[in-house]
């Protein structure tokens, strides 16, 4: 059979292909008894049609997939093929199941070598993303275990055929297909003598799948985040700065955004309404403003029903220091912190700020979040600890003089989205304030970025503002991207982590999941 003489077609098993679907499955299971009955097959249609695939070649059947519905919590338990079929050889379908049951996967001898069993099985998972399936399951037999089961057993077999060191067609093939082994089957088949009996549970998990439940209560999977770049200038009093917040926080929540994002220490201009030849006590000054800023925006968070990230703020902690603390207020009135860990050698020596000793991941109702303040997205530890803690999302609030201070914010940040397959926002503030210390030049050009793969930009770049130009930036995230990449990417970085050569830990301080 020639490549060029194909003309090939997928689509659902119709009751007229059974005379064809019978030479087919009896030429390959000639050793298991044949084919099924027309009775069984025309069932299968009825009860689950979706669930019959065929490939033809004009009008030839060379390639068929038959899918049962079960109950998960019934069939990824120990089970007998037995438990899949009533009287008179009927396969019993749930008509109520959550999971897909591979029966057969059968390619005609003349056509093997094209893929086309691989293809049936993308069909698969696609029909399973799509039905909202748990997961697919099938009892895979182990035909070449009798040429080795004097000598391995059968838990042996699997893991050298998982080694690649012994080849099984079937559950080779199997396993190169993303399915896992869930457990050993014993006497699955008794009349499979080539297997002697046994057989494994294979799973392919959809990490897609999502339980039914109320709409009200289903976790987004698509969010919209909206980050305002800032631009600093003179403001003559508080009320001035929470007026022009409230005005960026009512468009973005105009465009049904889940988040709003400040950059980094916005309301510093405010250090101008204070003798600033001190510069510890200039901030320390600013620092007073703090529960104000927290307690309006997070009335504006709950009144525009939208997820704020207030930049950062000057906060003095219990102990008398200061500390640039980012927060999170939740449109459900939930006001979270996170301390800036890592402090830049101006913050330490000019306004004596201290670095903090948390570290957060947020529950939101649009994502799990985590926060890094500038400086801090720049140590790569801090966001792989956040990440294995199922972060969707890093924002990063950061403030930048000069264009090479900001690319190190953003390089790293890119870097971060890339390893721990996130997404990752930087949000940044422009404008030139020369009549107030430490305002004279701001460079940014706030950013979104997303891991490196076909499901996202070829440059991993999401959305980005102009630079150094006040400005709105909106994006859209799809959280089900991450799974996917998390678990069935080019790469996966997270999962191949080698955990036998290093590890990671949170020293004298326990990790929080939200303050």
């Amino acid at each position: 059979m020639s490549k060029e003489a194909l003309h090939l077609s997928i689509r659902n098993l119709e009751p007229s292909d059974y005379p064809q679907l019978k030479q087919l499955m009896d030429s390959i299971y000639n050793d298991i008894g044949g084919a099924w009955p027309k009775e069984t097959i025309d069932g299968l249609i009825n009860d689950f049609p979706d669930g019959q695939l065929a490939i033809e070649d004009d009008g030839l059947l060379v390639g068929i997939a038959l899918t049962a519905l079960v109950k998960y919590d019934v069939f990824s338990i120990p089970h007998k093929y037995d438990d899949l079929i009533g009287q008179r050889e009927i396969i019993l379908n749930d008509l109520e199941g959550d999971t897909m049951y591979g029966l057969d996967v059968l390619i005609h001898q003349d056509y093997r070598g094209y893929r086309l069993g691989r293809r049936l099985y993308e069909a698969r998972k696609d029909l399973c993303r799509s039905m909202n399936y748990q997961a697919i399951l099938a009892g895979g037999r182990i035909p070449n275990y009798h040429n080795y089961a004097a000598e391995l057993s059968p838990t042996e077999y699997i893991d050298k055929v998982s080694r690649k060191e012994i080849h099984d067609p079937i559950l080779s093939f199997q396993l190169s297909n993303d399915f896992q082994v869930k457990r050993l089957l014993r006497n699955y088949l008794p009349e499979d003598e080539d297997s002697m009996g046994y057989a494994t549970l294979l799973e392919w998990n959809n990490i897609l799948y999502e339980p039914e439940e109320s709409v009200i209560d289903r976790d987004k999977q698509e969010i919209r985040v909206g980050a305002i770049q800032w631009q600093m200038r003179e403001f003559d009093s508080v009320e001035k700065v929470l007026e022009q917040v409230e005005f960026y926080v009512d468009a973005i929540s105009d465009y049904q955004s889940d988040f709003a994002v400040l950059p980094e220490l916005f309301n510093t201009p405010l250090m101008g309404l204070t003798d600033q030849t001190n510069q510890a006590k200039a901030i320390r000054f600013l620092a007073g403003f703090t529960e104000r800023f927290k307690e309006e925006i997070s009335r504006m968070a709950v009144s525009y029903n939208i997820n704020i990230v207030a930049g950062s703020l000057v906060e003095e902690g219990e102990d008398g220091q200061l500390y640039n603390v980012a927060y999170l207020c939740q449109r459900d009135g939930t006001i979270n912190r996170q301390p800036k860990l890592h402090i830049t050698p101006q913050e330490e020596d000019e306004w004596v700020i201290q670095g903090g000793d948390t570290l957060n991941v947020f529950e939101t109702d649009a994502g799990r979040v985590g926060i890094l303040v500038c400086y801090d997205v720049e140590f790569p530890e801090l966001p792989r600890i956040l990440a294995e803690q199922d972060m969707d999302v890093l924002f990063v609030p950061f403030w930048t003089d000069t264009k090479n201070s900001y690319l190190r914010v953003r390089h790293c940040a890119q870097a971060r989205a890339i390893e721990n397959e996130c997404y990752v926002v930087v949000c940044g503030s422009v404008g030139n304030v020369p009549s107030i210390e430490n305002l004279d030049v701001q460079y940014a050009q706030s950013s979104v970025f997303s891991p490196s793969d076909f499901a996202f930009p070829h440059d991993a770049v999401m959305s980005e503002t102009t630079p150094n130009t006040e400005m709105l930036m909106f994006s859209d995230l799809d959280l089900r991207r991450l799974k996917v990449v998390r678990n069935e990417g080019t790469v996966t970085n997270l999962k191949h982590r080698r955990k036998d050569l290093f590890d990671l830990r949170w020293r004298d301080w326990s990790l929080k999941a939200g303050d």
